[in-house]
Parts: C-alpha cells; sequence; structure tokens
C-alpha cells in the first residue's frame, strides 16, 4: 500500500507540474498573427485600390490577389511552424489548446472563403465576397475567447470583444471600398500589436 500510495503522490506531483507548466508558458502565436496581419493586410489594401478605382486593373486581379496572399501566407506558415516546434512551451496545455483554436479559425476562414467563391460564381454577383472581412472578425474574436479562457489574461479579453465590435463596424461598411481600408485597421488592433505582444512575451529559456 506505501508504494502504491507514493507512486499516485508521484502521479499527481507530476499532474501538478504541468499545470504549472501550462500556466506560465507565453503562447507562441505571436509571429503567426503578424504574418497574418502584414500578408492579408496588405491584400486588403489591394482590394480597396482596386475596387475604388485607384488601380486600372481588370476586376478578375482581385481573385488572383487573394489567391496569391494565401499562397504566401501558407508558405510562411509552413514555416513559422517548423521553427516553432523547438521553442520552449510548445508542449504546455495552453499552446496546445489555442494552437488548435487558431488552426480551426484558419481552416474555417478559407473553407468560408472557398464557399463565397462558389457562390459568387453561381449567381454571377460577387458583391457576396464582402461578407469576409465580418466572418473574418468573427473567428478571430472566437479565438482570442479560448486564448483569454486558457490563460486568463485580460487584454485577451478585450481584444476578442474589439474583434466582435470590428466584425459589426465593418458590416456597416459592406457597400463601399471602405469596407477593406476599415479591416485593415482593425486587423492590425487585432492581429498585429497582439502578435508584437506575444513575441515579446516569449521565453528564451525552457519554463
Amino acid at each position: 500500500m506505501t508504494r502504491e500510495t507514493q507512486a499516485i503522490q508521484d502521479d499527481i506531483a507530476y499532474m501538478r507540474s504541468l499545470a504549472h507548466e501550462g500556466r506560465h508558458a507565453p503562447l507562441l502565436a505571436g509571429p503567426m498573427l503578424v504574418t497574418a496581419a502584414i500578408v492579408f493586410g496588405t491584400a486588403n489594401l489591394g482590394q480597396w485600390a482596386i475596387q475604388a478605382g485607384v488601380l486600372d486593373v481588370s476586376p478578375w486581379a482581385q481573385l488572383w490577389l487573394w489567391i496569391g496572399a494565401g499562397a504566401v501566407f501558407a508558405v510562411a506558415l509552413t514555416m513559422l511552424i517548423g521553427r516553432m516546434k523547438g521553442k520552449p512551451g510548445i508542449n504546455s496545455a495552453g499552446n496546445k489548446a489555442v494552437g488548435a483554436a487558431w488552426s480551426g479559425v484558419g481552416y474555417g476562414i478559407f473553407v468560408t472563403w472557398l464557399a463565397l467563391v462558389a457562390l459568387s460564381f453561381k449567381t454571377d454577383n460577387w458583391s457576396w465576397m464582402a461578407v469576409m472581412p465580418t466572418t473574418v472578425l468573427v473567428a478571430y474574436g472566437s479565438a482570442w475567447m479560448i486564448a483569454a479562457a486558457m490563460t486568463k489574461t485580460r487584454w485577451m479579453s478585450v481584444t476578442a470583444l474589439a474583434a466582435y465590435v470590428g466584425a459589426v463596424a465593418v458590416a456597416w461598411f459592406i457597400d463601399s471600398p471602405m469596407i477593406y481600408l476599415v479591416f485593415t485597421v482593425v486587423l492590425m488592433a487585432v492581429a498585429l500589436v497582439p502578435g508584437i505582444i506575444l513575441m515579446r512575451q516569449e521565453p528564451s529559456e525552457i519554463v
């Protein structure tokens, strides 16, 4: 019985150490958020320039713009994930849960984009694509809610709220090219700035 009791106590101590590590391991999604903000923020500016008539190009350029942005981000994301595997804290519960949440957000956004492209082709009405900014910000808000719950960090809750408010704000401009400028500003606030904060918090040694 003494050995069994000691084994149980050792198991409990091990689980406590894992929980302790999970609470104190900073999230490692910063570089991916910064990259997403830069790549898709640039694409948004290009979209605005085309729709506002600043650039005189074929309307089909808008579709290729986003296909190109998606390809660039996919390559960058693959490289970032490879680099992230060796970082301290990668196996913490917080990083695993938040990583899964952001992966789900990414796949959800991509599938929604494909669905709207199909719908636009089917109806020959590309105005459906203007729904994407709201969709993206709702997804970002949900991911930040999960991150806030896992880390008990107040500023992440505020970021989630900002993303939700931004989702409604961009919808107000859905019938104007301004939607892409507003979307870019909100994207900087809920992806670029938080991403930089997370990068500054990344540990240089094992947590």
